[in-house]
């Protein structure tokens, strides 16, 4: 049978680093929600242009899209030995989905860890965040600080911070996916798949503690 994993876990857990590790790993096949937006929008497939429909709108886009672009991810080849889905689901009713859809796969959710940490230690690691003009390069206040303030160490443009990556901001976020995902971390929990892996300690650590929990 396949192998299903769903990553859950705050703003600035470092989720999407451990999912990439956690993937190469495990030999799984890596599908972030929002990698697999851009392309099918960035392709013009049908299921892209009706969330753009929405998106542009400043709606939601309907789970039936969503899932439609899971189920198209999850039909291609290097998922036939399961998938780590990273961003989806992010609510109980995108979960009963799922599980409704993996059984199309003759496969289920097996496991779901749940990166954690205090309010405290997402925001200033997201709000200390800076981002170059030029290309995108991310540096951090505290945990990797450009040599020279402001100037970007590997292309010399200028450093800026991002409206999202702001204290006040930032706040805001964490708040909102507490609040939105609190019926998800239930509904796993009473199914027995949550697995809580503490995300503050080293980035190695955390996928240590990640991979140990999964083979549980």
């Amino acid at each position: 049978m396949p192998k299903y994993i769903v990553l859950l876990g705050p703003p600035g857990v470092g989720k999407g680093t451990q999912a990439k590790r956690i993937a190469e790993k495990t030999h799984l096949a890596h599908i972030s929600s929002g990698d697999l937006f851009r392309e099918n929008i960035k392709n013009g497939s049908p299921l892209g242009k009706a969330a753009e429909s929405y998106i542009h709108k400043g709606e939601l886009v309907p789970d039936d899209v969503t899932i439609g672009m899971i189920r198209e991810r999850l039909s291609r080849p290097d998922c036939r030995e399961g998938a780590l889905l990273d961003g989806f689901p992010r609510t109980a009713v995108q979960a009963e989905a799922l599980t409704k859809l993996l059984a199309e796969f003759s496969g289920r959710v097996n496991s779901v860890p749940y990166i954690t940490a205090s309010e405290a230690t997402l925001v200033e690691r997201l709000g200390g965040r800076w981002t170059c003009t030029a290309q995108g390069h991310v540096f951090h206040e505290k945990h990797n600080p450009p040599k020279v303030a402001g100037v970007c160490d590997l292309d010399g443009s200028r450093l800026y911070q991002r409206e999202d990556d702001r204290a006040e901001t930032v706040q805001r976020r964490i708040q909102v996916y507490f609040e939105q995902t609190a019926p998800l971390i239930a509904f796993y929990r009473e199914r027995g798949l949550l697995a809580e892996v503490d995300g503050a300690r080293p980035i190695g650590k955390v996928t240590e503690d990640l991979l140990a929990a999964l083979e549980k």
